[in-house]
């Protein structure tokens, strides 16, 4: 989800976070320093009073003055004091009920018992502090010495509630202060980010217009900036150019194209009419210089006839059109095919395979099917080995009405698979060379398919023609 968002925010986000972040690790640095100062100011004050305690509770100490002991713990103030004999035993405290004479520390209850154990490990004569966070207080020990001797400890409790005042005073601050340094910053950051990432986003959506659009109405401006957003943006203006001049040279090059195969398709149009026109004028003048004869003249009308029919023939194939008004292709139509192409085939000792696998009329124009197939047809028979195989078949597939007519002969090149559907390229003896042009028009026409495939002295031609109408 958050890889889906767009950098316009997401960069910003991620700034506001680094912020809030930095934000909260200052703050609970300053409310960890400030609790160790508060830590340490207590420990300070607790050993300067217990310090004075312990010289005032040496007299006491030493004639076993319990009452004169407790006197002086009564008027140091309401906290917890314990005095631990050499036995670390209660010798006396301020709050006798809860703590009584003479017990030991660990029978006390387990907060107490662990600060035994601390006591009892402390071998120096130093004052120090124990603290557990699950401790309900927390303990300031002072030994009380006397001639360098150690005779009792001083037990200084404070309620761990003593901290809160002050670390919530602190915390109110340090969070006041963060949030307004937030406020501050993170509309930077906002800026900031927007900033730094606008390049992006304008590339980003230039770069989204390519292909959908053209590239002359791509119009962009790359930043002047010499860090790596410019020079990302400097390299696809370039790239941009370079398609654009590309772009260019592709429609000279197809304008060039199609200019010369209107060249090409005049001029074999106008050699296909030159020739019967020439012999229809042949005709003519040798009809002025010897004939007024009857043969003559039939002779010459039927010179005439086979020219005027050839240019008509020529004519005729480069006006492909789909007539709607044929009755949709049926399987007889297919057999049709193959009784036309049968007796040619037959003239060159052909094995003609036929695969008819129509059951039922389909929602196609038969006139110009057939003619699809008379041309592949008759062009395998022409193309294919004397005494060799042509194979035919036509069936449904997924929606399509697909044709498979090959032959085996003489492997066809790459290069004029290439120009095989230009018209007058491939022209063989007796025929105007535009079979296979008329075949593509037809197909196209359709929204079909052709494809050739020619290999190991096997060339097939295979057509998709899609159905309009479910038959």
């Amino acid at each position: 989800m958050y890889g889906r968002i767009s950098l316009r925010y997401k960069i910003p986000i991620n700034l506001s976070l680094a912020i809030l972040l930095t934000a909260l690790v200052i703050g609970s640095v300053l409310i960890w320093r400030s609790y160790e100062e508060v830590r340490n100011d207590l420990f300070r004050s607790s050993v300067e009073l217990g310090t004075v305690l312990a010289r005032t509770l040496v007299a006491p100490l030493k004639h076993d003055d319990v009452w004169k002991a407790y006197q002086i713990l009564r008027s140091a103030g309401s906290r917890i004091y314990i005095v631990l004999d050499e036995q670390q035993r209660v010798f006396v405290s301020n709050q006798p009920s809860q703590f009584p004479m003479l017990r030991e520390l660990r029978s006390l209850g387990p907060e107490l018992a662990v600060l035994q154990g601390e006591i009892e490990k402390h071998t120096l004569l130093t004052p120090f502090l124990h603290e557990r966070l699950e401790d309900q207080r927390l303990y300031v020990v002072i030994p009380v010495v006397d001639d360098g001797i150690q005779i009792a400890n001083v037990i200084i409790g404070y309620p761990r509630t003593i901290y809160w005042p002050h670390l919530l005073s602190i915390a109110e601050r340090v969070g006041l202060t963060s949030l307004i340094v937030m406020l501050f910053l993170i509309p930077i950051g906002w800026w900031v980010g927007n900033r730094t990432v606008d390049p992006l986003v304008q590339l980003s959506q230039v770069m989204s217009q390519v292909g959908s659009k053209s590239l002359e109405d791509i119009d962009y401006k790359p930043f002047n900036r010499d860090d790596e957003i410019g020079q990302l943006g400097q390299s696809f203006d370039a790239m941009l150019k370079e398609l654009k001049e590309k772009q260019h040279l592709e429609g000279q090059v197809i304008v060039s194209e199609r200019l010369a195969a209107i060249g090409r398709l005049a001029a074999g149009v106008a050699h296909e009419i030159n020739n019967p026109l020439g012999g229809m004028m042949n005709a003519i003048n040798t009809y002025r210089r010897f004939g007024r004869s009857a043969s003559e003249t039939e002779n010459t009308m039927i010179l005439l006839e086979r020219g005027l029919k050839q240019i008509h023939e020529t004519v005729s194939a480069l006006l492909v059109e789909a007539r709607q008004e044929s009755h949709d292709l049926t399987p007889e139509d297919i057999e049709d095919v193959r009784l036309l192409v049968q007796s040619d085939a037959q003239k060159k000792g052909l094995q003609l395979v036929w695969d008819n696998k129509l059951d039922r009329p389909l929602s196609l124009p038969s006139t110009p099917v057939r003619q699809v197939l008379m041309n592949l047809s008759l062009n395998a028979v022409q193309a294919a080995e004397q005494a060799g195989q042509v194979t035919l078949s036509v069936a449904r597939v997924d929606g399509l009405l697909e044709i498979r007519v090959s032959n085996d002969g003489v492997t066809v090149s790459k290069e004029e698979i290439g120009s095989l559907f230009e018209p007058f390229v491939h022209k063989r003896s007796g025929g105007t060379g535009l079979g296979l042009w008329i075949t593509y028009q037809i197909v196209q026409q359709f929204g079909g398919d052709i494809f050739v495939q020619s290999e190991n002295g096997t060339t097939c031609f295979m057509v998709h023609l899609p159905l309009e109408l479910a038959a």
